[in-house]
């Protein structure tokens, strides 16, 4: 394996920023420190709360656990104000409506092979012909085209003004051509393989099932050499196991801690994050009780979001009041009142079951005040609690009355107009509502193709204000979370988009 030749970022490249002071505060630069030449470090035992549901496809859920395992990249990043910058990507520019062409920095695939355009232009191929489409795609669709010796040409069918934030999407990751297997399955997404193939400072080696992965250090790679010399990943979906994990010193960092347990910990060991994640109550407007919109009205009606904030929470949250909670800070002058929502009826005695899961320990109690609120205002309530792999595909089948679900908005793409495509419009492809209704696709779309910056917030508002119009969804609380992290840790990357963790700069 030859060694990668660094290049150093040149200041004025070609970037293109867009919504800039998206949320407050800041966070560590995504991989740290680096640490080219530093002596072999400890390895990291790291607990996540979501164990691997799709074999690390980087195409579906999984593709979240990568990143933030340090394992995969894409071409750009999103920096603390929620803008894209580059990663393998060193700069960009905007040719049309329709083309950017991005140039790439000197990097190398863990398997020994050159990040090439040719090797980019193939990974997002894939990506756009993956079954389901990965969130980051949904209604859009790309080309890429290798450019000379360092250049891709990436081009949509309509004009995509988001471009560089869609592809800071984890489920965009690009990984070298060993990745993809030639047969169907392939083909469609199915059997990619990350194990080896990435380009992070973590190299994903072995895994266990849905219980463990091992990771080493990748020695070449582009942004230096990682200070810990690997990781040792669980994955315990029990917030009070990851809790005592962590005070046993059998991990090092333990993400999602619950409130309840944070105050167990060693002081300075709870680190709480402002975070773009909101906690609804998705109603499903195709079949069942609340495809009726009184019904919708009269749940919504019933609850009371800010005991669930005070009670559930403890404090550790904001009272529901959008799609977009106050991490993003342009979200709450712009929001408009709904208009338009139906009258709410009297329940009856409608039977109605909710479903949820258990990986975020808040959920089951957050169901349960829920239970409680909608049968005082005369709903039949009956909960299903999963493990959340094992509920999902339910969910998105619109299996259930009600789904309490926790949803970071920035986390598929980076563009809020993007999450009110996949999670509210008749072809999105996340749509736990089951929603489809006219005017909110319309709102949708206008946003879509509003380039301008200011503009375009003003427009995704609006849409968002439309969807709260049909009470297919009740935002319940704006999420902070809480990551457990051993007093002699540095360098963890506390991410309000949940999108990394563990960088070439974190050690012990």
């Amino acid at each position: 394996m030859h060694t990668v030749r660094r290049r150093q970022l040149i200041a004025g490249l070609l970037v293109v920023p867009l919504f800039s002071g998206l949320l407050s505060g800041c966070f560590a630069a995504r991989n740290g420190s680096s640490s080219s030449g530093s002596a072999d470090g400890a390895r990291l035992k790291v607990a996540l709360a979501f164990p691997p549901s799709e074999n690390f496809s980087p195409y579906g859920a999984d593709a979240t656990l990568l990143s933030r395992l340090g394992v995969t990249e894409g071409l750009t990043e999103l920096d603390a104000n929620g803008t894209a910058v580059p990663a393998l990507a060193a700069s960009w520019k905007k040719e049309s409506d329709r083309s950017w062409l991005f140039t790439l920095r000197e990097a190398e695939f863990q398997d020994g092979t050159r990040v090439t355009p040719s090797a980019v232009a193939n990974a997002l191929e894939h990506a756009g012909e993956a079954e389901p489409v990965t969130a980051a795609l949904s209604g859009v669709k790309l080309m890429a085209k290798p450019v000379g010796g360092d250049q891709v040409r990436i081009t949509t069918d309509d004009p995509d003004p988001a471009l560089p934030l869609r592809l800071t999407s984890p489920g965009l990751a690009v990984l070298s051509p060993k990745a993809y297997g030639k047969g169907e399955r392939e083909r469609k997404g199915r059997e990619v393989s990350p194990v080896g193939t990435a380009t992070g400072p973590f190299e994903l080696t072995k895994t266990t099932g849905a219980t463990a992965a091992t990771l080493e250090r990748f020695d070449d790679y582009w942004g230096g050499r990682a200070q810990a010399s690997g990781i040792d990943a669980k994955f315990i979906a029990d917030g009070t196991a990851r809790t005592n994990a962590l005070r046993t010193h059998d991990v090092d960092i333990a993400e999602a801690v619950p409130v309840s347990q944070a105050a167990s910990l060693d002081k300075g060991s709870a680190r709480e994050t402002a975070t773009a994640r909101t906690t609804s109550l998705q109603l499903n407007t195709r079949s069942g009780a609340f495809k009726d919109p009184g019904l919708r009205a009269a749940a919504r009606k019933a609850i009371d979001t800010s005991a669930l904030a005070k009670d559930v929470y403890e404090g550790h949250a904001d009272p529901g009041e959008g799609v977009f909670g106050p991490a993003l800070t342009w979200a709450e002058g712009k929001r408009g009142k709904p208009a338009g929502r139906a009258e709410a009826k009297r329940p009856g005695g409608t039977p109605i079951t909710i479903g949820t899961y258990d990986n975020r320990p808040e959920l089951p109690e957050v169901a349960q005040v829920l239970k409680q609120q909608l049968q005082k205002a005369g709903f039949k309530v009956q909960l299903e609690v999963r493990e959340s792999s094992r509920i999902e595909g339910d969910a998105l089948a619109g299996k259930f009355d009600a789904f309490v679900g926790a949803r970071n908005t920035m986390l598929d793409t980076g563009d809020p107009v993007s999450v009110l495509a996949s999670d509210y419009t008749c072809d999105g492809s996340y749509n736990l509502a089951q929603l489809c209704d006219k005017k909110v696709d319309a709102a949708v779309r206008k946003a879509e193709d509003t380039a301008d910056i200011g503009k375009r917030q003003d427009a995704a508002a609006a849409a968002e204000t439309a969807i709260l119009g049909t009470d297919a969804v009740v935002p319940l609380v704006h999420q902070r979370i809480i990551t457990g992290v051993g007093s002699s840790v540095k360098g963890v990357l506390l991410d309000p988009y949940e999108r990394t963790l563990v960088g070439a700069g974190t050690r012990r």
